[in-house]
């Protein structure tokens, strides 16, 4: 594995001979490349004065170097050439990124490259923006038609993101279904094997794991796609630890030397959620009633009280109601029904859309009235919630319904706020959320951060420490309703964790979005979903985007889906690479004659 040092003034007549040799491979004629010996030529004052780095193999081997030429706000990125028997093998990647991050180390907001036409490619695949119109075109014979200008912002990792781990490596804990069990709603039983699917997300954790903790085992191919899209290095994983139920916790605990290696370096244990089997893992003492305000009756109530003391002009809390019984439940239905309003129903603890069902008037008439509507949803307490209508009219569609706030609370109860996120809400089910520049509209914005720094604060003072959101549909009238809170990770956090990790990683700006499930045309084998997956990468950075499987493991499911990450820089290119993910793994099955969900390939084994 190459590593990056300064460069040393006695090797500049070497590290000149490897920038010639690197020019040459393109095909330049001999005229040229004497034309431009003077201009890429490495004096031994240059190396201090131009900030020139080498990447190094393990023998000591000079591979590439790089220049960080000028000084704060605006420098650029002078040289950067890699030995042409290694080009192609990540070296350049690596002078890169590190280019990035000394120049965010001395303020630089702005990174300009004239780039050579045939490294172009390469920079826009790193993530710099091309600017319009070509440098300068070559007068020599052979020479290039014109340099390429690229920008970049360099911006160092979001001050929440550094907050989150304190700025370090963690070791993640996919404890989703541990988490999800802890509160015996019964409608999350069906949802534990998606759980431990959802628990993948465990590689977003944090901007930065050390080591993934897994209840299922994982394809090796996946992770090593995620590490290189991301730029991860020494990413250990720990997977199949729990496969049979949702104990994952317990599952290390059992383990003395695996538990030790997770909690001896020092690292923080990121999980999904609190549970007092994580507590005594990460030897963090549980308290009783710190997860209260994820039952959705216990949220509601939070929020009356802080709308009681006003200040919230743009929020509107709808009305709900315990049903103490089934029969209490059909009368409310009934009721709302007859007089033409439509009703949401809701289990204390469901998750994702589980244990939520919408019912309008009609649906409830076609199905033999509110008892037959009743005995079709999963036992337990329900919660009856007037349902909040949305916009109406031609633009129906396109008009932002689910929003939310994320942020967190730390061990010593200050509030760090991550930010808001567009969310993808289908008949009442979370399918994925959209944050970055623009992501939710301008109007929105401002009492949504409002109210949940508001909720943030309060659950500071009851004494919750973690990760939290606030979800809001909103109304016609252009006002937001919350509906839930969830204390731990959520989908939308995973987005803004990829968010931050490539802002610092290829410059500010990125949009992401994580599609939770994308299907899949076949069941596929592991060697053929690592085949589509690096397809998609591929085909995703020639639109200008990047691609990241975020849930493999659905695509061994009887239906087989995928999780998805992408992310690009304008909402055009990332709505394109979303579309263009979806067509591909739907027609993964035509490779098989077949088309469809079902399982078409078996995987082996």
């Amino acid at each position: 594995m190459a590593e990056v040092r300064a460069a040393r003034p006695a090797e500049a007549e070497a590290l000149t001979e490897l920038v010639m040799r690197s020019k040459a491979y393109w095909g330049y004629g001999p005229e040229y490349l004497a034309s431009c010996a003077d201009e890429l030529r490495i004096r031994p004052l240059d190396v201090t004065a131009r900030r020139i780095v080498v990447a190094e193999d393990e023998r000591g081997t000079v591979l590439g170097l790089a220049s960080l030429d000028g000084s704060a706000p605006r420098a650029s990125l002078g040289l950067l050439f890699v030995e042409p028997s290694v080009i192609g093998r990540g070296v350049g990647r690596l002078l890169y990124r590190d280019a990035l991050r000394r120049a965010v180390e001395l303020g630089v907001r702005g990174l300009v490259i004239d780039a050579d036409p045939h490294a172009a490619g390469f920079y826009r695949a790193m993530g710099a923006v091309e600017a319009v119109g070509a440098v300068e075109a070559s007068a020599e014979p052979g020479g290039p038609e014109g340099l390429v200008r690229f920008e970049v912002s360099p911006v160092p990792l979001a001050g929440w993101a550094r907050a989150w781990t304190g700025g370090g490596r963690a070791v993640h804990v996919g404890n989703v279904a541990e988490f999800n069990a802890q509160f015996a709603d019964a409608s999350l039983e069906r949802e534990q094997r998606a759980a431990h699917d959802y628990a993948c997300l465990a590689a977003f954790y944090s901007p930065d794991p050390a080591a993934l903790v897994l209840p299922r085992a994982v394809p090796r191919g996946w992770t090593e796609l995620v590490c290189r899209q991301l730029g991860w290095t020494g990413v250990e994983v720990y997977d199949g630890l729990a496969e049979g139920g949702p104990g994952l916790s317990d599952a290390v605990r059992a383990r003395p030397a695996l538990a030790e290696t997770l909690t001896g370096a020092g690292l923080p244990l990121v999980p999904w959620g609190r549970t007092r089997s994580f507590g005594m893992l990460a030897d963090r003492p549980w308290r009783e009633g710190e997860l209260r305000y994820e039952s959705k009756s216990a949220a509601h109530e939070l929020f009356a009280r802080i709308l009681a003391d006003g200040g919230h002009p743009g929020i509107v809390l709808p009305a709900q109601w315990r049903a103490g019984s089934r029969r209490a439940a059909v009368r409310l239905v009934a009721a709302r029904a007859k007089a033409g309003e439509s009703t949401v129903l809701k289990s204390e603890h469901g998750v994702g859309g589980s244990g939520t069902t919408v019912l309008t008037p009609g649906e409830v008439r076609a199905a033999g009235g509110a008892r037959a509507v009743l005995r079709r949803l999963p036992r337990g307490p329900l919660l009856v919630e007037a349902f909040v209508g949305g916009p109406a009219g031609p633009d129906e569609d396109d008009a932002p319904r689910d929003l939310t706030y994320d942020g967190f609370v730390d061990a010593e109860g200050r509030l760090h706020e991550a930010g808001a996120a567009l969310m993808d809400v289908r008949a009442g089910c979370y399918r994925g959320a959209t944050v970055g520049p623009g992501a939710v509209p301008e109007w929105a914005e401002k009492p949504l951060l409002a109210f949940g720094q508001a909720v943030g604060r309060e659950l500071a003072a009851s004494g919750y420490r973690g990760w939290f959101d606030v979800d809001f549909v909103t109304d016609g009238a252009g006002r937001l309703a919350p509906t839930e809170t969830n204390l731990r990770l959520t989908g939308p956090s995973i987005a803004f964790m990829v968010a931050a990790r490539l802002d610092a990683l290829r410059g500010a700006g990125h949009l992401v979005r994580i599609a939770d499930r994308v299907e899949l045309g076949a069941r596929l084998p592991e060697a053929q979903l690592d085949e589509l997956c690096a397809a998609l990468a591929r085909d995703c950075a020639e639109l200008g985007a990047v691609f990241v499987p975020a849930i493999p493991t659905g695509a061994f499911d009887p239906a087989p889906w995928l999780g998805v990450l992408v992310a690009a820089r304008s909402r055009e290119v990332l709505d394109a690479a979303e579309a263009l993910v979806r067509s591909e793994a739907e027609a993964v099955g035509a490779m098989f004659g077949r088309a469809g969900s079902g399982p078409v390939l078996e995987v082996e084994g």
